[in-house]
């Protein structure tokens, strides 16, 4: 009798064991039918190769021209081509900003999802691969760059910006493709026509794209203690040329434009979904990555929509589109409220300080009242070339972080701050969605241990 109760015990202690190794017991309900995205490209290629994905393809390509999703989904032949489509690699594909077929994934990734929409969207799907990303070798250089830990006499007299354009200079790649961009971007053209905008613009996509971010990030995002330093970073993209015109457009206007491009599209789609203010997360950023906010604004520079810092204030960082809500009609609260996204977002501010400083800032969560401070307008002053050197006051206070808890290897305590970096390295993003799981929280994942423990004094019982 004995023997058979200790032969039923192990047959549930595997039991017991094989569910809670199971990729169900881990994923849970939120992740049934989750598909990891395959880029647009290689998931069109898929379904070229099979006869019934590619006839519904071509047809679902039909009815979405012209029509609004309404009169397609009407159709029951387009609607049966939809419904074919959502269970393949199309559906669910992603493209990667940069990649060699980029501009033709991201047609592909529109042609399906365009018309699929109630009408237009204020926040459209990044059709990018989410960046999970969080604290990488980008910040700890920034760390190095801004001097936070270095003698406060050198960081003292440093002009960030500065540093920058010269550690640029020593890059083969960088100084080419930044020395073009300055080229063409300056070129003027007729005494009407300052520059050619469509030639500028392209050049400084090929920078962003192919120039690595510890370079471009460090000239973007310099931090910054007096006007001649702001002033220098707000020039880094010769917005005379890139940026300015003779008249602010509508901004409604102006991301109409932008979403007639694929590429244009996308970016602005993306940096939606990567810098849009958060209040249910230390940081204000989504899943806290400051990373991937800062990522989508570079890759939305050389676009119609390109941001740039407003005026050469040193303590008030304050980046918008060059456009106004002027002339918005009944349409100026969702005007007002795509310009805020730009103007007064808390993540976009906070990740742009945060590479400055080499840090993560620490903040509180904060609630739905959040207002972003903004410093008083300062004048502009003329750029400066690269071998000026400018004095700066460096604060003295530094932020304790994240960061700085990694590279010091501090012992974790129960402080506030150590349990926030403590949170952020633990917690896992699901791959193209919103939904964040902690490894240790959640019924599913029960412990094996205390199992074991409990049938091991059973099993000690009985045996007795």
């Amino acid at each position: 009798m004995i023997l058979a109760n200790v032969f039923c015990l192990f047959f549930f202690l595997d039991e017991t064991l094989r569910s809670l190794a199971s990729p169900s017991s881990l994923q849970g309900p939120e992740l049934h039918g989750w598909r990891p995205p395959v880029d647009c490209v290689r998931a069109n290629e898929l379904c070229a190769a099979e006869s019934n994905c590619s006839s519904r393809y071509r047809t679902l390509r039909q009815c979405l021209a012209g029509r609004d999703r309404n009169t397609m989904l009407a159709n029951k032949e387009c609607q049966a081509a939809l419904e074919v489509l959502q269970e393949s690699p199309l559906y669910d594909c992603r493209c990667k900003r940069g990649m060699k077929k980029e501009l033709q994934c991201l047609q592909i990734y529109w042609s399906i999802h365009l018309g699929l929409t109630e009408g237009e969207e204020f926040y459209e799907a990044s059709p990018y691969e989410p960046v999970t990303s969080r604290l990488s070798d980008i910040f700890r250089l920034a760390s190095i760059f801004s001097g936070t830990g270095a003698d406060p006499v050198v960081s003292a007299k440093s002009n960030h910006c500065l540093d920058a354009a010269k550690a640029c200079n020593l890059n083969d790649n960088c100084k080419k493709l930044r020395s073009s961009y300055i080229s063409i971007c300056n070129r003027e053209i007729s005494p009407t026509e300052r520059c050619n905008r469509r030639k500028c613009h392209k050049a400084l996509r090929q920078f962003f794209d192919r120039v690595p971010s510890e370079y471009t990030y460090r000239m973007l995002f310099c931090s910054c203690q007096d006007q001649a330093c702001a002033e220098r970073r707000r020039q880094t993209i010769l917005p005379s040329c890139s940026y300015e015109d003779k008249e602010k457009p509508n901004c409604l206007d102006l991301r109409g434009v932008c979403r007639t491009d694929h590429l244009c599209r996308s970016r602005l789609a993306d940096f939606h979904a990567n810098c849009r203010a958060s209040y249910q997360t230390v940081t204000s950023c989504p899943a806290d990555n400051y990373q991937a906010c800062l990522g989508s604004y570079a890759g939305m520079i050389g676009f119609d929509m390109t941001p740039n810092y407003v005026d050469s204030s040193p303590t008030g960082i304050v980046v918008s589109p060059w456009c106004s809500c002027r002339g918005s009609g009944n349409m100026e609260e969702e005007c007002e409220k795509f310009l805020r996204d730009f103007t007064e977002n808390p993540c976009l501010r906070n990740a742009i300080q945060a590479f400055g400083n080499g840090t993560d800032v620490n903040v509180s969560p904060k609630g739905p009242s959040f207002q972003a401070t903004q410093a008083p307008r300062v004048e502009k002053t003329p750029s400066l070339p690269d071998d000026l050197s400018d004095s700066t006051s460096l604060g003295t206070s530094v932020i304790t972080t994240c960061t700085s808890v990694q590279e010091q290897g501090l012992k974790a305590n129960n402080s506030k701050e150590l349990s926030m970096c403590f949170t952020e390295l633990t917690t896992n993003i699901i791959p193209g969605s919103n939904k964040v799981i902690k490894p240790n929280s959640g019924p599913s994942r029960a412990r094996p241990s205390a199992a074991l423990t409990v049938l091991s004094v059973l099993m000690l019982k009985l045996a007795l």
